[in-house]
């Protein structure tokens, strides 16, 4: 295997170049947890790969609890799978209030203010209650913590409770987001032991996201490089390996296979799974590409990806029945690779079930 061999192999793993699945379900499980601070972003990388879907098939899904978006792995929201969400939060939690502690003193939420605000909003919400984020201020307010109704204590009490399984995601209300206590939307799972939950979550990382590294799981995961050691001590031999200049790279002994006639151009968004779940970028761009992407920063929200490789950037802009899709590409491109793009732009647009004008940069 060649550092040229990933990207090809990553899109199998991931399902972009391999049999769609079926459901929304089904491919946050395969891929465990799915970044999701861009909400709209992160239902795009659904619909990705679930070809038969449209976003309003993705809403549906979200409402119900069929996937759930909450604060797990690292510091920001993904989309996980119900059944998934206790061991996730069981595992990685910890660390992500040790990454928190600055904050929560600079706000002074101290674990008994925490735990606190955890038995307040648990009240708020039982009984089937679904509170905006608003609301859910206006009830710690009420209850007595001062500085609570909005802004950034407000943030950090309710990722608190997230982490600690308090709440997570409800039904939206409109266009607000609303939170659930977890005990009542999410029915029960088997527990995991902390070797379960670390061998399980290794396992899934590599199967789904490989070929990749040890570095690369302990930047996607939030944990220590010494657990991502553990983690593979454990399931090592469920994996393959290959050594690519001087890195160990494990993956999947059962690599999907390409479907028929897969796509040859993609439009991700810049937090989908194959552009950021991995530490070390060299396999899907040069450092040309990375140094441009780099130096947009916040302004980056959607990629081009071709044959595998970010080749330019785009933004999207909304209309009420049109999707404008403006496009700027590193590198010439051929008739064939425009074409390529074209067909991604429009797939973008069937999944929004709107008309795409395409604005080559």
């Amino acid at each position: 295997m060649k550092l040229s061999d990933i990207a090809q192999l990553r899109l199998r793993c991931q399902h972009l170049a391999s049999a769609p699945l079926r459901e929304p379900v089904e491919v946050v499980r395969w891929l465990t947890a799915v970044q999701a601070q861009d909400f709209y972003g992160a239902k795009w990388a659904l619909g990705l790969r679930l070809p038969h879907m449209v976003e309003a098939d993705l809403d549906a899904a979200y409402n119900v609890g069929a996937i759930l978006r909450t604060h797990v792995l690292r510091p920001t929201w993904h989309f996980v799978a119900p059944e998934d969400i206790r061991w996730l939060l069981q595992l990685t939690a910890p660390r992500v209030h040790a990454r928190n502690g600055t904050a929560y003193r600079q706000t002074e939420l101290d674990e008994k203010t925490r735990h606190r605000c955890n038995e307040i909003l648990a009240k708020a919400l039982q009984n089937g209650g679904h509170l905006t984020r608003h609301e859910l201020g206006e009830a710690l307010q009420k209850a007595g913590i001062k500085n609570a109704e909005s802004g950034r204590r407000l943030t950090y009490i309710v990722m608190s409770a997230e982490l600690d399984g308090i709440l997570c995601s409800g039904p939206r209300r409109g266009n607000q987001f609303t939170y659930a206590l977890l005990d009542e939307w999410v029915p029960p799972a088997q527990e995991r032991t902390p070797d379960e939950a670390l061998a399980e979550l290794t396992r899934r990382f590599f199967l789904s996201h490989g070929p990749a590294t040890e570095y690369d799981f302990a930047n996607w995961s939030g944990l220590t490089l010494a657990d991502g050691r553990t983690g593979l001590d454990i399931v090592q031999k469920e994996l393959e390996q290959a050594e690519i200049d001087g890195q160990t790279y494990w993956f999947s002994p059962e690599i999907p296979p390409e479907m028929e006639r897969p796509s040859r151009a993609y439009i991700l968004s810049v937090f989908d799974e194959y552009f950021i779940g991995y530490k070390d970028r060299r396999a899907i761009m040069n450092a040309e590409a990375d140094a441009l992407l780099g130096n947009l920063g916040n302004a980056l929200t959607y990629i081009l990806v071709l044959d595998g490789q970010v080749i330019g950037t785009c933004r999207r802009t909304l209309q009420k029945n049109s999707l404008t899709i403006e496009v700027t590409s590193y590198r010439i491109l051929t008739l064939n690779e425009k074409q390529a793009l074209a067909d991604a732009a429009q797939r973008f647009g069937e999944f929004l079930e709107l008309q795409v004008e395409l604005v080559w940069q």
